[in-house]
């Protein structure tokens, strides 16, 4: 019996807008599995989108949230839109099914309308993920060879757009939405009042950093990455044990038994006054900002239309936790 050869390279590696060049081969396809692994959200396994706190989002609204990507992307924008409910796309009501066509029509508007975007990609794979999620990918004006289906692969590969311009597009973005309803969490970033002399070499320094940090890509996301189908759950480790480590800490006082002990006032014979002075840079008290609230509740809802019925089924995920999702 002969080797069955392998596939020929298809056309689209002629393709202008194929990112790769030079010697190819098409790798050989495995055998299929009797039963697929469960996605992220599916069966025991973790959503990352129900368990995400609303300021993860750069909008948030009653039944949808939208966020972006952890930093700046290659393309001028990467965004995502989450429904709230634990749903995938065939199985939204038709409420929510109705308002998926509103939010992404209004969602692409706002995106195409930012400086220098030609075209807004909207993509559905859902092979990671079980929560439904859409990606809304902007082509850079002028960039003919990025046309088309590998858009996401050149997200990829370009340098990644500069901190601040990333989050201007997200503040215009999320205000935009904003007209319609709903809560926007994102922006703009600080004016930063400086001499010419610094902002040369402050530009120089973000170049520098922006070079050494890899960006982060569509296809490198966790909602779109599928599982192993041998469960590998990463084990927790326990805590390391201060005696055996070397770093053991004084009980009682919140400091290491390396650390000098604070100084303590003495009156004229020596003996202490009972006020601790602490040293330079610690303060006697500490304090936590409260936590953030959940998200408004309009009377109207996400696509500015009034609410009158909430399907069953479709109640909120969880308003002030998540998600994403970079399937």
């Amino acid at each position: 019996m002969h080797d069955t050869p392998p596939p020929s390279v298809p056309d689209f590696t002629q393709w202008p807008s194929f990112p790769f060049e030079g010697d190819l081969r098409v790798k050989q396809l495995d055998e299929p599995v009797a039963v697929e692994p469960p996605r992220k959200g599916e069966g025991l396994r973790e959503c990352i989108a129900c368990n995400a706190p609303d300021d993860a989002y750069i909008w948030v609204g009653e039944r949808w949230r939208v966020r972006a990507m952890d930093r700046p992307t290659g393309l001028p924008m990467v965004l995502i839109l989450e429904s709230r409910s634990h749903l995938d796309l065939g199985d939204l009501p038709n409420l929510l099914a109705a308002e998926l066509g509103v939010m992404t029509v209004r969602l692409e508007r706002a995106i195409r309308s930012l400086d220098g975007v030609a075209r807004v990609h909207v993509n559905r794979w859902g092979d990671g993920s079980a929560h439904l999620h859409m990606w809304f990918l902007a082509r850079p004006y002028g960039r003919l060879q990025l046309r088309g289906t590998f858009l996401s692969l050149w997200d990829s590969i370009l340098p990644p757009i500069s901190e601040s311009q990333w989050r201007e597009n997200l503040a215009h973005v999320a205000a935009w939405l904003a007209e319609f309803g709903g809560r926007p969490l994102a922006e703009p970033p600080r004016i930063q009042w400086q001499t010419p002399s610094s902002i040369a070499a402050q530009s120089s320094a973000e170049a520098a950093a922006a070079a050494a940090e890899e960006a982060v890509s569509v296809i490198e996301s966790a909602e779109e990455i599928p599982l192993p189908a041998a469960d590998n759950e990463a084990t927790s480790t326990a805590p390391e044990d201060p005696a055996l480590s070397g770093k053991a800490e004084t009980p009682g006082d919140g400091t290491r038994g390396d650390d000098p002990a604070p100084e303590t006032d003495r009156d004229a014979d020596g003996q202490p006054t009972g006020a601790a002075t602490l040293p330079d840079g610690m303060s006697g008290s500490t304090g936590t900002d409260p936590a953030t609230s959940g998200p408004d509740h309009p009377t109207t809802d996400d696509t500015g239309t009034t609410a009158t019925d909430e399907p069953a089924g479709t109640g909120k995920g969880s308003g002030g936790t998540r998600d994403t999702v970079r399937g």
